[in-house]
């Protein structure tokens, strides 16, 4: 795959990720994904992404950076939202809060396969 092609690829499943088109999902993430090495497969993630809507409500991926080196992406993420109540294990409960995400993406036969992620945990405790 080129790097535009793999650029484009990971755009659309930032979209899928901003549109809950969980259907979708499964069009960018493979059977057997793994998140920060652990296993847990397409459901697992769809389950993971969905629990982080029903914390962050108004959760949006914005991406800041991308860095396409096939067949890995590197992207920063940007976040601008209210978690509901705690959020990795900090009392935001509805605070508005602003924090980076510094996230890598193996892609294996055109899907997301490792992803190995980075939230920036002392920024968002900063703020609160």
């Amino acid at each position: 795959m080129l790097k535009n092609e793999l650029s484009d690829l990971y755009r659309g499943y930032i979209a899928c990720l901003n549109k809950k088109d969980w259907p979708d999902l499964g069009r960018f993430v493979g059977d057997e994904a793994s998140h920060n090495g652990r296993r847990i497969g397409l459901a697992g993630y769809r389950s993971m992404l969905e629990q982080d809507y029903l914390d962050i409500p108004d959760l949006q991926f914005n991406i800041q950076l991308l860095i396409s080196d096939p067949p890995f992406i590197a992207s920063r993420l940007v976040f601008d939202c209210t978690p509901a109540g705690l959020f990795l294990g900090l009392a935001v409960n509805g605070r508005r809060i602003v924090f980076t995400e510094n996230v890598f993406y193996e892609f294996q036969g055109g899907k997301i396969a490792n992803v190995w992620s980075v939230i920036d945990k002392p920024a968002i405790e900063a703020q609160l």
